[in-house]
């Protein structure tokens, strides 16, 4: 069975079955250019017996979630061991030199006993790959390699779920989404350009309810069309489509809508209809019995009295079984003091003349009388003017 595999000019093949003879041949290309050579001349060699070393580390994998890198492995010794796990920069095998002695080892992973190793320290770039190696180290200086990883970062790593936070507005659900690894994880933001697809539901004991969906590129959501007092749920799954990624999707965020606003609008607007109807009433009312007080004090309390001259005068007045001269409007007072005035003027100048011509028969008057006569009818001329 012929196989091929491409090569780094120093290189490892792995996985050959033992004590069997392989054979090989190698032709150089140029990638770029699109231009192959010739094949080289064909060698073979014959493996040996395979060995099952229990103190080499098995099943080395690499595991990495929002660009945290983690290396594991199995330990099959059942004596003391002790690891360390070295790392190559990919472009240097790339290199005719030989870098069997370029590997180093990672901080923090030296000269450890655990099966797992966080290398997430030398990832310093995402444009590049690089190869991993655990080293296991008995009690009695013996080491064995364990078989390379390749790590290429952006391909590698997993997107993990992203953050989800939700709020309620009047009428609109707000979805705040955190990206994975959270917010200053730039490495995350901006090489996976990513997108996220937001699903959500009505929380009902109806299992038949519709799971509707959104696709966004923001990292905040609004959901319209809700339904008052209703519950709604929320998940979010980030992806990426340059890489073909996609993360799980993050934990459900459940929120109620608050309650229908028409009916309180509704009582609003009854009290204040009512309010204004009671004002109104109560306006009406006031000015209805301002009225009626203004009449009972006009008629049994008015602000005019009658001349003190006319007090008491005409008894019959006075004791009217109606009304008193009191009473009686200012434009009544005027006229009935006029007329009482001529009535008492025709009655007191009657009396005068037939006193004057009673005096003139006797011509017992003296002159002194005749003076005083003279003096009465030019008061009562005055009284009358």
């Amino acid at each position: 069975m012929q196989r091929s595999k491409s090569i780094f000019p120093t290189d490892i093949i792995d996985d050959l079955a033992p004590d069997t003879t392989y054979c090989l041949k190698v032709q150089a290309t140029l990638p770029l250019d699109l231009q192959e050579g010739l094949f080289s001349p064909i060698h073979c060699v014959k493996t040996t017996r395979k060995v099952n070393d229990l103190l080499c580390a098995k099943n080395v994998s690499v595991l990495a979630l929002n660009m945290k890198f983690h290396l594991h492995w199995n330990n099959q010794y059942k004596q003391y061991v002790s690891y360390n796990v070295q790392y190559l920069i990919g472009y240097l095998k790339k290199l005719h030199d030989d870098y069997s002695v370029k590997w180093l080892n990672v901080p923090g992973c030296e000269n450890i006993t655990d099966t797992q190793c966080n290398f997430s320290s030398i990832i310093t770039t995402t444009s590049g790959f690089y190869y991993l190696r655990v080293q296991a180290m008995s009690e009695y200086n013996k080491s064995c390699f364990s078989n390379e990883v390749k790590v290429d970062p952006l391909i590698t790593n997993e997107i993990g779920p992203p953050g989800v936070k939700v709020d309620i507005s009047d009428v609109l659900l707000h979805i705040q989404i955190s990206p994975p690894g959270g917010s200053e994880n730039e490495v995350m933001r901006d090489h996976y350009d990513l997108s996220y697809r937001i699903l959500y539901w009505k929380n009902s004991s109806n299992n038949e309810e519709e799971i509707k969906m959104k696709e966004i590129k923001q990292t905040i959501g609004t959901v319209s069309d809700l339904t008052p007092s209703t519950l709604y749920c929320v998940k979010v799954q980030a992806f990426s489509e340059v890489y073909n990624k996609s993360s799980h999707y993050s934990k459900e965020e459940c929120i109620k809508t608050p309650g229908d606003k028409i009916l309180p609008l509704i009582i609003l607007a009854t009290f204040v209809t009512a309010l204004i109807a009671v004002c109104l009433v109560a306006t009406l009312l006031v000015f209805a019995l301002y009225q009626v007080y203004s009449k009972i004090k006009y008629v049994f309390f008015p602000s005019c009295q009658p001349p003190f001259n006319i007090e008491g005068f005409g008894g019959q007045l006075s004791s009217s079984p109606y009304l008193s001269t009191t009473e009686e409007p200012i434009e009544n007072c005027s006229i009935i003091e006029t007329l009482i005035t001529e009535v008492v003027y025709q009655t007191d100048f009657k009396d005068y003349k037939h006193s004057k011509q009673s005096s003139r028969d006797s011509g017992n008057y003296s002159n002194d009388d005749t003076s005083g006569s003279k003096v009465s009818e030019e008061m009562l001329e005055k009284e009358i003017v």
